[in-house]
C-alpha cells in the first residue's frame, strides 16, 4: 500500500484567464500525491468570474466541495446559489448534465474538484456549440470542433478500399 502526501501549498499551480468572464487558479493534488484514476485540485475563482465555460463529460463524473466563497452553479438551464460545504455531483450525460460554477460573491470561490480520470473525453460546450475530445492525458491531446460540423461527414467519406483492394490483389503471404 503506498500513500502520498501534498500539501496545497507545495502543489503545481496553473493560471488562466479569459476576458472579460474566466479566471481562475488551480493547485493540483491528485497528480503530484500519485493519484492516477481519480484527479483532485483546489481550484480559486475571483469575484465576478467563473473558472471554465459551460460544459458536460460523455465519460467523467465530477465532484465539488465549496470550501468558501459564494456562487451558482449552472446545471442544464437551471442556476442554484452554492456556498462554502456545499457538495456537488455532476455526472455524465448530454446538455441536461452540463454545469458551470460562477463566483457571485465578493471573496474568491474556492472548493476542491475531484473527477474520474476516464480517456478518451468527450465534452460538450453548449454556450458555444462546440464538441471538444481528449485522446489522451498528454497536453495538446485535445481537439475541438463545432457542433455545426456534426454530420457533415459520413463514416464512408474518404474510404475508397485502395488498400483493401491491393492487398486483395497481391493474394494471401505465404
Amino acid at each position: 500500500m503506498s500513500t502520498s502526501i501534498v500539501n496545497v501549498a507545495d502543489g503545481p499551480r496553473h493560471a488562466g484567464s479569459h476576458a472579460p468572464a474566466f479566471a481562475y487558479s488551480m493547485t493540483e493534488l491528485a497528480g503530484p500525491a500519485g493519484g492516477r484514476a481519480i484527479g483532485a485540485n483546489l481550484t480559486r475563482v475571483p469575484p465576478g468570474k467563473a473558472a471554465f465555460p459551460l460544459h458536460h463529460h460523455h465519460a467523467n463524473e465530477e465532484h465539488f466541495f465549496i470550501l468558501s466563497g459564494t456562487g451558482v452553479v449552472r446545471i442544464g438551464t437551471a442556476v442554484h446559489a452554492v456556498k462554502a460545504q456545499d457538495y456537488l455531483v455532476h455526472l455524465p450525460g448530454g446538455p441536461g448534465q452540463a454545469h458551470q460554477l460562477i463566483n457571485t460573491g465578493a471573496e474568491d470561490l474556492v472548493y476542491l474538484a475531484i473527477s474520474t480520470r476516464l480517456l478518451p473525453e468527450v465534452v460538450g460546450y453548449p454556450d458555444s456549440a462546440k464538441t471538444g475530445v481528449r485522446t489522451d492525458a498528454a497536453e495538446g491531446s485535445r481537439f475541438l470542433l463545432p457542433d455545426a460540423a456534426r454530420h457533415t461527414a459520413t463514416y464512408w467519406d474518404g474510404e475508397d478500399g485502395r488498400r483493401v483492394r491491393e492487398i486483395v490483389a497481391a493474394g494471401a503471404p505465404t
